[in-house]
């Protein structure tokens, strides 16, 4: 027999004996006349196992010898690189105020000299250290200076604010400069370190404006070489390529101690030890007498 023929076979009709319908009309009759019985409801049932469960699950916890749970792992800290320091160093600087002030004072001092330059807009320079018997001397006209390469406080403002665009100035105008060793010109190291003393000034001694300093600070994170120290007094420690120092602090994104700095007639002042030369640079409106 096919499928068709057994779907009609379960259709056909077929002759039911009386009997049979009188039997199943009486237990019909007798079901619907019988008084209702209370059902168990699911749910209960379902609860009081639950319940008993957890009894069960308390009991086995607390028997002697029972194994103890799994301890859960520890959140592991991210490892901070210093190139993650310094980029956040350059969002702090970033956002940082830009400050007013009549004077762009810079204080540099090392384990037995200090030195102290104050600038204004127009060209101007008064500095105090031991060549000036320790009291503020004016020194007329004084431009800034980058490392060999001198700028104005306009040039600062306009400066580009692109880490790839800045260094593209600075190679320019390094260039440019027209500036010599006492070997002769420079040579393609001289041009390459005084382009990362001038990155440098930019986030530690001249009065750039906060995304200027944030375009160097990214610069400098991506010298190939730029080797964390790691904590240090007054921030964070880096040894830039040429063994140069900076330390920085990364809260105020301001360089605290640098083994190089650029002198008001443009030289560059080497200073041994761990920390280097102690830097402050900062706006102010009082000119000691």
């Amino acid at each position: 027999m096919n499928d068709l023929q057994t779907v009609r076979a379960a259709l056909s009709p077929v002759e039911v004996p009386p009997d049979v319908v009188d039997r199943s009309r009486h237990r019909l009759q007798n079901h619907v006349l019988a008084p209702r019985r209370r059902r168990v409801r699911p749910l209960a049932l379902g609860a009081g196992l639950a319940a008993a469960g957890a009894a069960a699950a308390v009991v086995v916890a607390t028997l002697p010898g029972t194994p103890a749970p799994a301890p859960q792992p520890q959140a592991v800290a991210p490892v901070v690189t210093g190139t993650q320091v310094l980029l956040a160093a350059a969002t702090v600087a970033e956002h940082a105020p830009a400050g007013t002030g009549e004077y762009w004072h810079v204080k540099t001092a090392t384990d037995h000299l200090v030195y102290e330059n104050w600038y204004t807009a127009d060209g101007r320079m008064w500095f105090r250290g031991e060549k000036s018997g320790n009291h503020v001397k004016p020194l007329g006209d004084s431009p800034l200076r980058l490392a060999g390469t001198t700028v104005t406080f306009e040039q600062l403002r306009t400066l580009p604010t692109d880490p790839a665009a800045l260094r593209n100035w600075l190679v320019d105008a390094i260039a440019h400069s027209g500036a010599r060793t006492s070997a002769g010109p420079y040579t393609a190291e001289d041009r390459e370190q005084e382009l990362l003393l001038s990155t440098v000034s930019l986030v530690s001694t001249l009065p750039a404006p906060p995304p200027v300093r944030a375009a160097a600070f990214r610069s400098i994170a991506a010298y190939p070489g730029v080797r964390d120290l790691g904590p240090l007094p007054g921030g964070r420690g880096f040894l830039l390529p040429g063994d140069y120092r900076l330390v920085v602090d990364p809260a105020t994104a301001r360089i605290s101690h640098t083994s190089m700095f650029v002198t008001a007639d443009g030289g560059i002042h080497k200073v041994a030890g761990p920390r280097g030369a102690e830097v402050s640079a900062e706006w102010t409106d009082s000119l000691p007498q």
